[in-house]
């Protein structure tokens, strides 16, 4: 079955693995290996660790279907993949600039905890390793979990060869998959370079050429500063719009939106209908965004009422959705959804009077309705065909 399967943000979670493959008609998961159906692509969004106790796991597991299927299987890095090679210079005496004096020449374990939880937004991401490294039956004290780390990023390390495999770009015909976005700030710019790049396949070539050098370096001993800083958020913010990486495409509290005028151009010369993107989340499911040209899916599986893997496919202009939700109600309702590029109905449209997105399809036929409001909450309502027919509906730019 030919076709493209798409997960991302799964982030050391097993679960959201296992939730991804069930039923999927493109991707299993048998005896703890990816398996892919005859002639289907699957693409890793990026973040495959930090918050769940399967990091080392899952990054084998995709190094493993990397290594089976070539080409069939695309990872893309995420800022929380790539933000772990700071590690090896700052648990060598550089710790962060505003690491407290008293971490500074204490134990590594300690520093470690600090950097996971105050510069990587990852709290309880050395905790996870400690447990992980105890259910494989071995050291898993302050110092093993420290070492761990660096193992990971060692000449034979899974993360660093995870990362040598990972790109930041992939274009698919008239779909481009990106971890983080594509803004104004961003869409033909590299890293270094004053001039913006005015084709989508020369950019998407030169991004990856990009990280490919930058882990080459890393690799030779030096550091990767330029991709360090290309992954991270702007200081004092949540988003580098500059970067494929870490830009957001929605407002400061989240509601998703389409990018910019001048972005949208350059797509459009590119032959580009369809963004996928991870890393910004968008409550329990996948959210789509769109206008008559451009189909945004904002497909991030973390933070949501129910944190599952939901199952995105792609098969050339269809777009097909499968997840759960867990409306303001309380009730939790299944999400079957079907669409085409060129469907010109309500879906990916945003309420102009309420600011409600029309998110995606229920499977009983109402639609999700989403809006994201201050301090990280979600609303989540059901509404029917007749009622989002009346609407006064437009694109969510």
């Amino acid at each position: 079955m030919r076709g493209t399967a798409y997960l991302t943000d799964v982030e050391g979670r097993w679960d959201k693995l296992t939730t991804f493959a069930e039923a999927n008609a493109l991707v299993s998961l048998i005896d703890g290996r990816l398996v892919l159906a005859d002639g289907a692509t699957f693409v890793f969004g990026g973040d495959a660790i930090d918050r769940g106790p399967d990091a080392r796991r899952i990054v084998a597991l995709f190094l493993d279907a990397k290594a089976r299927y070539g080409d069939r299987v695309v990872l893309l890095a995420g800022n929380r993949d790539l933000n772990k090679l700071r590690l090896v210079r700052e648990l060598d005496g550089h710790p962060p600039t505003r690491t407290p004096d008293a971490l500074r020449s204490g134990p590594r374990g300690a520093l470690l905890r600090w950097i996971c939880a105050h510069t990587m937004g990852a709290p309880d991401a050395f905790e996870h390793r400690s447990r992980e490294l105890a259910n494989d039956g071995v050291a898993h004290d302050d110092e093993a979990v420290v070492e761990s780390f660096l193992a990971d990023l060692g000449p034979s390390g899974a993360l660093r060869r995870y990362l040598a495999a990972c790109q930041l770009a992939h274009r698919d015909g008239e779909t481009l998959y990106l971890h983080g976005a594509i803004t104004d700030e961003s869409h033909g710019v590299l890293p270094g370079v004053a001039r913006r790049i005015d084709s989508v396949d020369d950019w998407v070539e030169a991004l990856n050429a990009f990280h490919s050098r930058e882990i080459e370096a890393f690799e030779a001993g030096r550091e990767p500063s330029a991709v360090i800083a290309y992954q991270a958020p702007l200081p004092g913010t949540r988003a580098n719009q500059a970067s494929v990486v870490y830009g957001r495409p929605a407002d400061a509290l989240g509601n998703p939106l389409l990018p910019g005028e001048a972005t949208r151009a350059f797509l459009r010369r590119g032959e580009i209908r369809r963004v996928v993107v991870g890393h910004t989340p968008s409550g329990d499911c996948p959210a789509i965004v769109r206008d008559d040209a451009l189909e945004l899916v904002l497909a991030d599986n973390a933070y949501g009422r129910i944190e599952r893997g939901s199952q995105v496919t792609i098969e050339s202009e269809r777009l097909h959705i499968a997840a759960r939700t867990r409306l303001d109600d309380g009730t939790e309702r299944t999400i079957r959804s079907s669409t085409s590029l060129t469907d010109r109905g309500p879906l990916g449209l945003r309420d102009a009077s309420t600011g409600q997105l029309v998110k995606s399809r229920l499977e009983d036929g109402d639609y999700l309705l989403f809006r994201a409001l201050p301090n990280n909450a979600v609303e989540q309502k059901a509404a029917s065909e007749i009622d989002v027919d009346a609407r006064s509906l437009e694109p969510a730019r």
